[in-house]
This record gives structure tokens, sequence and C-alpha cells, in this order.
């Protein structure tokens, strides 16, 4: 059995009382695995899968595949507060998505790590802001090894993942504006 810190940055049905649940971990880089039953009122896991929490979790990797079996979590930061506004949760979740873009899953990458935690906090007790983002981006591309001396971090991501950035780039760029 596996155990880490993580951070959950994705999570969606499998079944009628499970979750698939997407994590930023210290030590595994990003994972997925199975809550089983988590959706049963009895659960251990029932209310306790929320999106951008931290955690200490133990789970088993699957002998094939990429699908690992959550066996339990211990909450270490619920981040109540990044629901206060829609900002900010725009700001969090553009933050995940470009790290589920740029990273390959399964690859320790403990400095992204404690990037997306060291945001996520900073984002509960503050509103976004563009320049917060584009320092997220900056340290990215630092970790990644392909900041440019000329142009921003932004375009040095695209062209790294050979496509736009996430969507929620421009909603909030829309709303900080």
């Amino acid at each position: 059995m596996e155990k880490t810190s993580a951070i959950i940055i994705g999570r969606y049905r499998l079944t009628e009382t499970s979750l698939i649940v997407k994590w930023c971990t210290a030590d595994a880089g990003l994972i997925k695995t199975v809550a089983k039953g988590a959706l049963r009122p009895k659960s251990a896991f029932s209310g306790r899968l929320d999106l951008f929490l931290s955690a200490e979790i133990r789970w088993l990797k699957s002998r094939s595949g990429d699908l690992h079996s959550l066996a339990e979590l211990e909450i270490t930061e619920p981040r109540l507060t990044l629901r206060e506004s829609y900002p900010k949760v725009l700001a969090a979740t553009y933050l995940v998505k470009l790290a589920e873009l740029i990273v390959e899953p399964e690859t320790p990458t403990p400095e992204l790590y404690d990037l997306m935690r060291k945001a996520l906090d900073y984002l509960s007790t503050h509103e976004p802001t563009r320049s917060v983002v584009e320092r997220f981006e900056l340290r990215l591309t630092e970790i990644l090894g392909i900041q440019h001396d000329t142009g921003r971090p932004s375009t040095a991501l695209q062209a790294y993942i050979h496509r736009d950035l996430p969507v929620q780039r421009r909603q909030l760029w829309d709303i900080l504006s």
C-alpha cells in the first residue's frame, strides 16, 4: 500500500456509488483512484472528497492499468474558502487543468505538488489576480525547463503542449478585466 500527500484535482462518477478521483501527489505525480462506495451515505469517503482539498492518502497500486484503489484518506486542508467566489474557483480550476495538460500521469513531480499546494493555499485567502496566475505559469515553465528569456510563460506553455491553454484562462482574464 502506498501513502502520500495529495490534492484532489478532479472527480467524476464511475458507477452509481463509486467515484474516480484524480490527485496531484507529492510522490507519485498525477494519479487516478477509485473511491468504491463513496456515494453511499455510510461510506468512509462520504462528503470527504471535495475538489482542491489536501489529504494524506493510502492507495493500492493497480497491477495493470492506471486506475488505483483509494483505501483511506485523512484531510489536512479542506480549503473551504475557495468556494466563496467564482473567480477563486475559476482560477483554481485553470491551474489544475493546466497541470493536467502539462504533466505526464504517474510521473513524480514534487515541485508541481508544492507549487499547486502553495497556489491553492494563496487562493484560499486572496482573490485571484493576473500576476498570481502568470507567476504560477512562470514557475511551471521553470519546473519543466522551458522558460524563455523573452515572451510570456503562457506562450512557452502553449508551444510545449502544442494546443491552446485551458479555456478557463480566457474566462478568468475576462472577469479580471
